[in-house]
This record gives C-alpha cells, structure tokens and sequence, in this order.
C-alpha cells in the first residue's frame, strides 16, 4: 500500500478549495482518490457538502440553483484525497449550446477519471428520483462505481413520512448493485452526517 494512503486519518472539517475545473484536463493530476458530489441543482448538494465539511462557506450556496457551472475541488489533510463538486443540473437561463457543452465535460469527468472511487447522489427526499437522479443511478451501475444516496431535506418530513419515503427509494432501486449506502439527510438537523463520513473516509482510503 502506498505511504500516502497510511498517513493520519481523514478529517473532513479540513477540507479546502483547491481548484475548479471546466473540462477534464483542467482537472488535478488523476492519482489519490476522490469522491464526487451530484444533484439537481435545488436538491441541497452545497448545504450537504458544508455540513458534512463543518463549513458553511465551503461550497457556495446560492439563491440561483444551478450558477456553478464548474468542477470543484476540494483538498482533505490526507495528501491526494480530494471530494469534488459536481456542477448541478437543472440550471435555467442558459443557451442550449452551453448546456449540452457543461453535459459533455461532465460526462468525460465521470467516464473518464480513473481516481474516482464513489459518487455521492444527494436528491430531495420528498422528491426523490428524478430522471437526473435515475440517470446517475444507471450510470454508476453501468460503470460499477459505489454509490451512495443522501435523501436530503429530511427535517422537512415528519419522521413517519420521511421513513417512508426512504422505504420508497429503496425499493425502487434493489435491483441496483451499486447501491452501497443509502442515507436519510439533514443539513439542519445533521441527521445522517457521521454515517455519512464514515461511508466516505472508507471509500476514499481503499487503494485503487
């Protein structure tokens, strides 16, 4: 195992930004590991970064859902770990010329980087699964990448209700193999955050 992937443990309140990418050679060198965040972009995907990161302005929040158009890099105090913001999708007010041009530099990112080791999908859940949502479902399963689902919003939803729903998810999607974690979320409450970290720390330290 290499040295890097035995230093001292993962602490995600010690995530930075490091750089933003548009395309797939802007993107840090493609060794370490990373995971990446997805989701539409009024799921609540920069609130579950900050959260889960202990750091309100890490991710940028937006009242304009879908503004970042870029790859976000975020560096953790273990040496090439790295959690990635994916640009959000649902975006208004843009031509279809720069849509389907962020879809494909998105979709080189996702094919192409070898370092990836997991993709976080973070989906409302009192709205959950989506087309986007199903879309990177098959995705990953196609493409045999670990999958873990963070059904946000959930302080919106009696516990009953929000139980139900997370009944819902899985049930629609047993047939997927890549399905590692899913995890009833709440940037408010912090429902679900440690459970989460610990999905993450176990998949950014396996030695790809």
């Amino acid at each position: 195992m290499s040295s890097d992937l035995t230093q001292k443990s993962i602490s995600f309140n010690s995530a930075r930004f490091l750089t933003s990418a548009s395309r797939l050679e802007e993107c840090p060198p493609d060794h370490g590991a990373e995971v990446a965040f997805a989701g539409r972009s009024n799921a609540g995907k920069s609130s579950a970064i900050n959260c889960i990161t202990t750091n309100g302005k890490l991710a940028r929040t937006s009242k304009t859902p879908g503004r970042t158009r870029l790859i976000n890099f975020f560096s953790l105090n273990r040496e090439n770990c790295r959690l990635v913001d994916l640009p959000g999708y649902g975006y208004a007010k843009v031509s279809r010329d720069m849509k389907d041009d962020w879809q494909k530099h998105l979709g080189h990112y996702l094919n192409d980087r070898r370092c990836l080791r997991g993709l976080i999908l973070v989906m409302d859940i009192r709205h959950p699964l989506t087309d986007f949502d199903q879309m990177m479902v098959e995705w990953c399963e196609h493409n045999k990448l670990p999958l873990m689902i963070l059904a946000t919003k959930a302080d919106k939803l009696k516990f009953g209700q929000a139980k139900t729903a997370m009944m819902g998810i899985a049930k629609k999607l047993e047939e997927f193999q890549c399905l590692e974690h899913l995890v009833m979320f709440s940037a408010t409450s912090k429902r679900g955050v440690e459970e989460c970290r610990e999905a993450l720390t176990a998949w950014l330290e396996t030695d790809g």
